[in-house]
């Protein structure tokens, strides 16, 4: 197992396994909420970053790019002069990679189809073989990605978390901004209140990311 914090440009399309189809993203996805009774939700925000994500700017900086629409969408607006945020924001991205094994027999595969694993378990693909591989012909490995974002958001006057919102999402691709977008907005789905039921969320895509084979 590798842990990757990767590019958010790496691949500009999205065909992904966890996708319900070429035009959403299917996320696993939980909140917990302590946004305050009366207080209206959202509000100015700046992003506060840990020592680690000032070491990787860049790519910090794609990140939080990537959240800003969902941030948007839940009322919050981007504080001009950052004493004046009512709250901070922090995001993250966990990128863990596996190698899928996929046994080939002739020019089509097993009869089965490939199987894939990841280390200590194995698992059938979508035409898996749950008996194991086929028992002849070579076999080899592709990669595959389990992505996660979270949203952190804190109360600046004091430091209490407000929200804090996970999504999960995995596919055949290390990932690309639309995708993480949409993957920020399942994360952001039930602010303020939140949800600790873990749930799958839908979220479209935009229409020239859908577009992709």
């Amino acid at each position: 197992m590798k842990f990757h914090r990767l590019p958010l440009a790496l691949a500009a399309a999205v065909a992904v396994s966890g996708c319900a189809s070429l035009n959403q993203v299917s996320s696993d996805v939980v909140g917990y909420g302590a946004w305050p009774a009366g207080r209206t939700p959202g509000g100015h925000y700046v992003f506060e970053r840990l020592p680690s994500q000032q070491a990787e700017l860049t790519l910090q900086q794609q990140l939080e790019d990537a959240a800003r629409p969902a941030l948007a969408q839940a009322a919050f607006t981007p504080a001009a002069d950052a004493a004046q945020a009512a709250v901070s924001v922090q995001v993250n991205l966990r990128n863990m990679r596996f190698e899928r094994l996929d046994y080939a027999w002739g020019p089509w595969g097993g009869p089965w189809g490939p199987a894939w694993t990841v280390p200590g378990r194995r698992y059938p693909g979508f035409w898996g073989n749950p008996w194991g591989p086929p028992w002849w012909g070579p076999s080899f490995s592709t990669p595959w990605y389990e992505r996660e974002v979270s949203v952190l958001i804190r109360d600046r006057n004091g430091g209490a978390v407000l929200y804090e919102g996970h999504a999960r999402s995995d596919g055949a691709l290390a990932g690309s901004p639309a995708l993480y977008e949409a993957m920020f907005r399942a994360a952001l789905a039930d602010f303020p209140q939140g949800n600790p039921s873990p749930r799958r969320v839908n979220v479209p895509l935009e229409a020239e990311s859908a577009k992709a084979p």
